[in-house]
């Protein structure tokens, strides 16, 4: 591992990978723990503050010039930033099944699945974690499936226990 690519990668990307690294964490984090407690509320705005920084910061972000300096993942963006402000909306119409459907949306279609992207080879993520080990991408793919398997199942008994 080495962070040399990201250190010499233009600011945009830097304050790109310093919101959504975070966010990432506190996310999983959030979706894990008891909703509703006023650590909940707190962390939930700090996390869609992070949520918007990674979305603004990626229309600086121009890699992939496919019309004008912009690529599809900037769509992603875009759903980002009118998710974040619908769950925040639904959040205070106290919507909470709306609010916790687009929650999970942004954190495993805007985390998640576009983070999976980033480690694809020629890609800056996979040149900072896996350089110059071959086993390394695939343990870790491997760690973050059963993660997020983990993750997934312990929702899914909870919700059983409540019905």
């Amino acid at each position: 591992m080495t962070f040399e690519p990201l250190l010499n990668a233009p600011i945009a990307i830097q304050v790109h990978v310093a919101a959504v690294v975070p966010a990432a964490l506190l996310g999983a984090y959030l979706l894990l723990r008891p909703k509703g407690t006023p650590g909940h509320r707190l962390l939930g705005k700090i996390w869609l503050c992070l949520m918007v920084i990674t979305a603004l910061s990626s229309f600086f972000i121009h890699q992939i010039n496919m019309f004008y300096g912009f690529s599809p993942i900037h769509l992603l963006s875009l759903y980002v930033l009118f998710g974040c402000w619908g769950a925040i909306v639904n959040a205070r119409n106290h919507n909470i099944k709306a609010h916790k459907r687009i929650v999970r949306g942004l954190y495993f279609g805007g985390i998640v699945g576009a983070g999976i992207f980033t480690f694809i080879p020629g890609r800056m993520m996979n040149r900072i974690v896996f350089t110059g080990d071959e086993i390394a991408p695939f343990a870790v793919l491997a760690a973050i499936a059963l993660v997020l398997l983990w993750a997934v199942s312990k929702e899914l008994w909870h919700r059983r226990r409540l019905t």
